[in-house]
């Protein structure tokens, strides 16, 4: 059987001294090099080792300061379903709402932005076609918790009150209700889950260490003339959420 890799050997040294309590939630970690020199390795395996454990949300990394045992945080429940669709509603908002959590967002729209190639494949368009890009940052109670960029034809929407996915009357009211504003209904959409390590941009955005997992969504929602209306990229990072499929079975 090969042999643990030092950081791996490390890491175990760390989580089990937090087990035992010599260090708990909110405690400052001795630095690397004193770890380093206690454990017989070098800086490098302890940076390593408390890396993962950051990824792992059990240690938390602040700028200047050092190397902290991070608080118990429950992972937020993201649920991936078309019945969080509600009239008038967020599915988002819907879905903290369930967890006892104020669920908000920022966003940022620009108009007539030209469709890369990927996304002007999702959306059935050529390619620098113009579409409505919105930047979303997802909040549980305040906190980052998932990001995504939605992307929808230019043309669709262009002269309606819901051009801007975050302005007018339907502001916020998730691509289903809007569509239906402008009388499209959306029938179904498509998800392609992904696992990746996430980008030092995620990362800083949601608070969490460059590379750590997270699962990019492709979704595509289409209209009963299987037109797809929009697409997004939903990044959702594997420390802070758990994602459940809840798929309606007919009779």
């Amino acid at each position: 059987m090969p042999e643990q890799p030092p950081y791996l050997r490390i890491a175990d040294v760390l989580r089990q001294r937090i087990a035992e309590h010599v260090w708990t939630a909110g405690d400052r970690l001795p630095s690397r090099a004193q770890i380093a020199e206690e454990c017989g390795v070098g800086e490098n395996v302890v940076r390593r080792a408390q890396e993962l454990l950051i990824s792992q949300g059990v240690l938390e990394g602040r700028a200047g300061s050092g190397t902290y045992v991070a608080e118990p945080r429950r992972r937020v429940r993201v649920v991936r379903s078309s019945a969080r669709e509600q009239p008038g509603g967020s599915p988002f908002r819907a879905d903290m709402l369930a967890l006892g959590k104020q669920g908000t967002w920022e966003s940022r729209t620009e108009a007539k932005v030209a469709a890369p190639a990927e996304i002007a494949a999702r959306l059935g368009i050529a390619e620098g076609d113009l579409c409505v890009r919105t930047v979303y940052e997802f909040l549980a109670d305040g906190r980052p918790v998932q990001l995504s960029t939605s992307w929808e034809p230019y043309e669709l929407t262009a002269g309606t009150l819901i051009v801007l996915p975050e302005g007018g009357p339907h502001a916020g009211v998730g691509v289903v209700n809007r569509m239906a504003a402008i009388g499209i209904t959306v029938s179904h959409a498509v998800e392609q889950p992904e696992p990746r390590q996430a980008t030092a941009e995620e990362a800083s955005l949601l608070g969490i260490q460059k590379a750590s997992l997270v699962t990019h969504i492709r979704r595509t929602y289409y209209s009963d003339q299987g037109q797809p209306v929009e697409t997004a990229d939903i990044i959702i990072p594997a420390s802070l959420c758990e994602i459940v499929y809840e798929i309606p079975v007919s009779r």
